[in-house]
Parts: structure tokens; C-alpha cells; sequence
């Protein structure tokens, strides 16, 4: 009862970041599928196309089993997040459709919550690590996609399978540039330039990330001695409190003696 109770209330709160990022993924994967089912493509789009599913999936199934060991109640999570199970077995065609269930999940806590902006504010860590797993999804696949679909059937072209493409976007994107592929149309040469430019943007935001990881334990080191330090003043002024009250009990206690013993001679009187 107790767990469910919690897992409305982080309901009603709205979807955690990581939560916006599956299934902004879902959604992704979904139209992947349809692709796939749907549409007219080469042999090596295709295998591309199931490359790109194959990573989502596992992307899904480590979400799914991360989340089971973070859980309390495992057997109230399995319940809940089945679904999330059976939508990362990338094997199974008829499966793959069941993404469409995490989507609408996502979407009812994001009808139950207020606002979305207040819990990506709050969780400033996850909405960055959330951000960029969907950053380096977009572009990988993106533009793995364009560079094979742009450069197929050019004279002179050398990206011409579904693993050329991939690691010539890796090694864009990391701004490496070994040379052993290259596009060779203008379209390629401009895909080429902004897969670089959203490189450097993209390990300029990691770089900003685990630097603000290391910096973060000074600061929080720093919050504590502050704590410590408040907290010894306020025990300071609370000691000087009752030493005080302490010292005019004792007042009242000599007053009230004094008045007994002049009452006492005025009567002997």
C-alpha cells in the first residue's frame, strides 16, 4: 500500500526527465518500425534501420532492469512496467509495436502533473544525462540515415553499407576525422559539417557535465561546514539561553527567600 501510494504520488508529480527521454526514444523507435514494415528501402537502409532499433532496445532493457533494481517493491514494479519489458525484445516484429504503450503511459502522467518544467529544474542531473542520451541518439541515427541515403549511387562514393555509415558518424562526431571514409557529394559535405558542429556542441556539454560532477562535492562540502558552523552558533546561543534562564531562576529564587524572611520579621514585630 505503501508503495503504491508513493507511485501515484510520483505520478502526480509529473514524469521524471528520464521518463520524457523514453519516450521521446519510443517514439523514435516506433517510427523506425514503421519504416521497416512500411517502407520501400534499399538493403542497407534497412539493416541500418535495424541497427538503430537494436541500440534503442538495449537502451529500453537497461532503463527496465535498472529501474527493477532500484525498486523496493519488484513485484509492484513487473506489474507496472511490463510493457517497457516486452517493448525492448527487438527480435519479435509484432512486439515492437507494444512502444506505443510506454508513449501513452508517459503521456497520461504528463496529463495528471501540473507542469513538466518544475521536475526538470528540480532533477538538473538526470534532465542533462536525460538530454544528452537523446542528443547522441538523434545524431548517430540521423545522421548515419542521410549520409547512406546522400552518398549511395555516387560515382567516387566509399559509404556505401550500413557500418561504413555508423562509424563515419562516430568519427565526425568525435571530431577524430581518421579519413578512411569520407562523403564525397556537396550534400555529404554539408552533412559532414554539421554532424561537426553538433559534435563539438555535444562534448562541449559533456565536458561542462563532469566538470560540474567533480566540482560538486566541494560545494557540497563546503554547504556541510556551513551547517556545522550554524549549527554550533545556534547551540552556542541556545547554552547562553538556559545558562541565563538558569541564572534568574536563581534571582527569583533569592527574591522570593529575602521577601519570606522580611515577612517573617514584620510579623515577629
Amino acid at each position: 500500500m505503501i508503495d503504491k501510494k508513493r507511485w501515484s504520488l510520483k505520478s502526480l508529480n509529473g514524469p521524471s526527465p528520464f521518463d520524457l527521454a523514453m519516450m521521446v526514444l519510443s517514439l523514435f523507435s516506433v517510427i523506425v518500425v514503421l519504416i521497416l514494415t512500411f517502407g520501400k528501402v534499399d538493403a542497407e537502409t534497412r539493416r541500418l534501420l535495424l541497427f538503430i532499433d537494436l541500440s534503442i532496445c538495449i537502451i529500453f532493457m537497461s532503463r527496465f532492469f535498472y529501474g527493477l533494481v532500484k525498486a523496493s517493491n519488484k513485484k509492484f514494479y513487473l506489474r507496472h512496467h511490463w510493457i517497457d519489458f516486452v517493448a525492448s525484445i527487438p527480435a519479435i516484429e509484432a512486439l515492437r509495436i507494444a512502444r506505443v504503450f510506454q508513449i501513452l503511459r508517459v503521456i497520461r502522467l504528463i496529463r495528471v502533473s501540473r507542469t513538466l518544467i518544475i521536475p526538470l529544474i528540480k532533477q538538473r542531473k538526470q534532465t542533462t544525462l536525460a538530454s544528452l542520451l537523446l542528443a547522441m541518439v538523434f545524431i548517430l541515427t540521423t545522421a548515419s540515415i542521410v549520409i547512406l541515403l546522400v552518398e549511395a549511387g555516387v560515382d567516387g562514393a566509399n559509404i556505401e553499407t550500413a557500418e561504413q555509415a555508423i562509424w563515419w558518424t562516430l568519427v565526425t562526431i568525435s571530431t577524430v576525422g581518421y579519413g578512411d571514409y569520407y562523403p564525397v557529394s556537396t550534400v555529404g559535405h554539408v552533412i559532414g559539417a554539421l554532424v561537426i558542429m553538433s559534435g563539438v556542441s555535444f562534448f562541449g556539454v559533456i565536458s561542462g557535465y563532469m566538470a560540474s560532477v567533480f566540482v560538486a562535492p566541494d560545494e557540497n562540502e563546503r554547504s556541510e561546514n556551513n551547517k556545522k558552523e550554524i549549527k554550533f552558533e545556534l547551540e552556542k546561543v541556545i547554552l547562553r539561553m538556559e545558562q541565563n534562564q538558569v541564572q534568574m531562576e536563581k534571582n527569583q529564587q533569592q527574591m522570593l527567600e529575602e521577601i519570606t524572611r522580611l515577612r517573617k520579621e514584620i510579623n515577629d514585630k
